[in-house]
């Protein structure tokens, strides 16, 4: 997802606790200031809007929201 608004590891921080908070089975949870960007993989559906509401409540701003299949890769990334 798209996240604007962080300007240093205390940011990313911040958004990575509101996704494990929210989705306690996330894995994977990562932010990066510097990219705008935060993401994890977790099984199953997720709310988006309520997604986008629980990090806009922390002052951040999430800009968008994109789902894509994850796909297990193997050893040095190949199949």
């Amino acid at each position: 997802m798209k996240v604007t608004g962080m300007r240093c590891g205390m940011c990313e921080a911040h958004i990575c606790d509101v996704i494990r908070k929210l989705y306690p089975s996330a894995k994977a949870v990562h932010a990066s200031h510097g990219h705008d960007r935060a993401s994890f993989r977790i099984e199953g559906e997720i709310d988006q809007g309520e997604l986008q509401k629980a990090v806009d409540d922390t002052g951040y701003r999430c800009e968008s929201v994109s789902i894509e299949p994850y796909e297990k890769k193997g050893f040095f990334h190949r199949r």
